[in-house]
Order: structure tokens, then C-alpha cells, then sequence
């Protein structure tokens, strides 16, 4: 069995807020046919279905973002799910918004969900998925635009996001990890397909068949002097802008 979590905080509330954007992936992945209704149990959400041939327990922890890792680790127990297979989807403000990333194990970067999670599990070794909201800039302003509702404009790019998570998760669940974040990436429309271990794939530039740098074009191709063949202007000259020879 794997478990999927999605952290976020309950309670209308906090419903629209970027740190809920993991409740709003799951919310999503629930919408498919096989799951369950949501219930209640180990202080969280529950929805238990099948997503190709692998049972899927879907948690949102309903004990507040700080602790997170009480339902995570109580459900992960009585199941006996080990660290391996246990996805947590959060939102990350070191990623642009409607970018998303996958990789196992590492630092918590600060969030506070991550770190209960690590509390509880005893380890770091459980894949993230990574939902970009972007940095308000200054750390100051962190709390309020975490706890800030989406815009209506971010709809634009949050809910086709939501949906190919939704659409391509069973590749996250057949633990193709470089390609469940492609087909995201091509799915959302974004210009930098994800690679393997959450990194970027870089488009290499186009040529302008004429094998010149842009800084080239842009200087163009040198002077248009004309030089002149003989005398002293044209030995000046030709120390300048150099020879024809």
C-alpha cells in the first residue's frame, strides 16, 4: 500500500490559502472513481482506493500544518507502511508558482509540516512532491502569503496543475518519478520539463544558421570603414581596424 498525503490546515478558513495546496492535490486525486468517501480516522481525512493495480491510502491531517506528522505517522503504522512508500505533497516557496518537483528524502527547508513528518517517521526517506506558490521577496512577509488565499488570476495555473497531478499520479505511484513530472510539466503547458531527480531540463537555444552568438548579432559582424589602400590615413587606419590581408 502507499500513502499519500497532502498537508495543508483545516477548516474553511484556511481552505483557499497557498499553504493548502496539498489538501487541493489529493481533494483532486480523491475525484477519481475508485476512492473511497473521505472519513475520519488517525486524526485525519481518509479516502483508501486503487490507482492502477496499487492500493492508494489518501490522508489529510486534520491536526493543524504543525502537526502534520501525527496522523501521517499513526496511519503509516497501522497499515505498516514503510518510509519508501509514502508521498507528501506540500507547497514550496523556493519554486515559481504551478512548478512542481519530486525527490526523495532531505531537508525540510523550513516547513513545519515536513519537519513533524520527520519527527514522527523517525527519518527523512519519504518522497515530497513539491508545489510551487512562490516567495513573497522579503522573509517577513512569508506568514501572510502562505496563509494568503490563491488570487482568482492563479486559478489560471493552479487548477490545470491540480488536474495533471490528478491525471498522471499513477506514474508518481509506478515510482517513475522523472516521468510523472514531465508529463505534469507538458501537461500545464511550462517551458522547463523536469528531469530526473527533480532537477531542469534545460531546451538547448535555437540556431540562427548562421553559427553566431546572440551578443554577435547584436554587435553585428565588425566596422564598415573602408580603408584606404595607401598613405598615412590608411596605415592608421589599418592599425585600428586591421589588415584585409
Amino acid at each position: 500500500m502507499l500513502l499519500i498525503a497532502g498537508l495543508g490546515n483545516p477548516g474553511s478558513r484556511y481552505a483557499g490559502n497557498r499553504h493548502n495546496i496539498g489538501f487541493m492535490a489529493v481533494d483532486e486525486i480523491a475525484r477519481n472513481p475508485s476512492f473511497s468517501a473521505w472519513s475520519k480516522k488517525f486524526s485525519a481525512e481518509i479516502a483508501e482506493g486503487k490507482i492502477g493495480t496499487e492500493k492508494v491510502l489518501l490522508v489529510k491531517p486534520q491536526t493543524f500544518m504543525n502537526e502534520s506528522g501525527r496522523s501521517v505517522g499513526e496511519a503509516a503504522r497501522f497499515f505498516k507502511i514503510e518510509p519508501k512508500n509514502i508521498v507528501v505533497i506540500h507547497d514550496e516557496l523556493d519554486l515559481a508558482p504551478g512548478k512542481l518537483r519530486v525527490k526523495t528524502g532531505g531537508g525540510n527547508g523550513g516547513h513545519n509540516g515536513l519537519r513533524s513528518i520527520d519527527a514522527h517517521l523517525g527519518t527523512k526517506d519519504y518522497k515530497r512532491v513539491r508545489l510551487g506558490i512562490g516567495h513573497p521577496g522579503v522573509k517577513e512577509a512569508v506568514t501572510r502569503h502562505v496563509l494568503g488565499d490563491f488570487a482568482k488570476v492563479d486559478r489560471d495555473w493552479l487548477d490545470p496543475l491540480l488536474e495533471a497531478i490528478a491525471r498522471h499520479v499513477d506514474s508518481l505511484v509506478a515510482g517513475n518519478d522523472a516521468l510523472f513530472m514531465n508529463k505534469v510539466s507538458v501537461a500545464t503547458g511550462s517551458s522547463e520539463p523536469a528531469g530526473a531527480r527533480g532537477s531542469t531540463v534545460t531546451q538547448p537555444a535555437k540556431s540562427n544558421g548562421k553559427g553566431q552568438s546572440h551578443v554577435r548579432q547584436a554587435r553585428g559582424s565588425g566596422p564598415t570603414v573602408k580603408v584606404p589602400d595607401k598613405g598615412p590615413m590608411a596605415e592608421m587606419l589599418k592599425r585600428i581596424f586591421g589588415s584585409k590581408d
